[in-house]
């Protein structure tokens, strides 16, 4: 292999066998401009000759109409996993929704994250018009929805307006095994107080409200605990195990801002530029500066982290204090 060339085989993890016939796709991720096409051997393999082996390019390979990607330099030797797409698979599930809020002026400015993830066995993706569904405030107005698949680099992606309930809306993003993660960035009228509500249709392990300090938090509910971030910059109120539908309401008022996700991310370390995602080989990728890619997602990826952290440890903190307290409870009567 020579170093301008970039080399690499396709697996179908599916069925445990090599992926013949497959389309692959190389673009150049500085120009997003598509350099050239090929398909799989019979043995899976696939090569392409780079004039410019020291740029970044994305190698693309298409099964049953999804894309798997990774990025690669010339004289890099890849081995792209790829799966059966199917419309109904078991096992996926939602790990941690993250709802951030702050006041900008007369607006409410949220950033409403989820990690879903895909445990089927044996691995497929899940394909079909309705991969995940959300539910926003009627007044919401989005300003960009986003997804990101196992690599964790995203992508701008579009959503659904489905018309039985104002504010749901789907999108058409595939589940490939692995973790997934979907953003909704919105803004809403604010004049001092508002009440938002939430629902995921998948199960979901936990979600966590993510509020300035200056900034009050109130909820019908008694699922929602305060976890100490030991950060002042902001709050985290969390509830766990919320079931497939399931609603969250909660009342926000006040106002204030939280750091910059620059702020979180500044100790996050920068490799070589991220590639955008696009989960279909038809439809065109919205090619994002590579640096910019690579800084964002580590500041989700940090963040997901951060909080699954702090729920974990406050779970795990009230896990340990139930023993006590019926011990406690224990001597009390013993004494009675």
């Amino acid at each position: 292999m020579r170093a301008d060339d970039i080399t690499g085989s396709a697996r179908n993890e599916s069925r445990s066998q090599l992926a013949a016939g497959d389309e692959v796709i190389l673009v150049r991720l500085d120009n997003g401009r598509q350099e050239a096409r090929a398909k799989t051997s019979a043995l899976g393999a696939f090569a392409f000759h780079v004039p410019y082996a020291g740029k970044p390019y994305l190698v693309r390979v298409i099964h049953q109409g999804v894309a798997y990607e990774q990025k690669a330099f010339g004289g890099d030797a890849l081995s792209i996993p790829v799966f059966d797409a199917a419309r109904q698979i078991a096992g996926v599930t939602g790990r941690i929704e993250i709802l951030r809020a702050e006041v900008q002026g007369n607006l409410l400015r949220v950033s409403d994250m989820y990690e879903i993830t895909n445990q089927s066995s044996p691995p497929l993706t899940l394909a079909r018009r309705r991969t995940f569904e959300v539910y926003l405030p009627a007044a919401a107005r989005i300003r960009v929805v986003w997804a990101a698949g196992p690599e964790n680099v995203r992508a701008v992606i579009s959503v659904l307006p489905i018309s039985d309930v104002p504010g749901h809306y789907a999108v058409n993003f595939p589940l490939r095994p692995g973790a997934t993660k979907f953003g909704f960035e919105y803004d809403l009228p604010y004049r001092g107080d508002v009440t938002l509500q939430t629902r995921c249709v998948y199960p979901l392990e936990q979600f966590a409200v993510m509020i300035p300090p200056t900034m009050r938090f109130t909820s019908r509910s008694g699922a929602f605990l305060l976890l100490n971030t030991g950060d002042p910059h902001y709050q985290v109120r969390a509830a766990n195990h919320l079931k497939a539908g399931e609603r969250s309401s909660l009342e926000l008022s006040g106002s204030g801002q939280l750091p910059p996700l620059l702020y979180e991310a500044k100790s996050q370390p920068m490799g070589r530029a991220a590639a955008p995602f696009s989960p279909y080989g038809s439809r065109p990728t919205q090619i994002q500066p590579p640096s910019q890619a690579a800084v964002m997602d580590g500041v989700i990826l940090m963040l997901l982290a951060t909080c699954a952290v702090l729920v974990w440890r406050a779970r795990r903190k009230g896990n340990a204090a139930a023993p006590t307290a019926a011990r406690q409870a224990h001597s009390d009567e013993r004494h009675r």
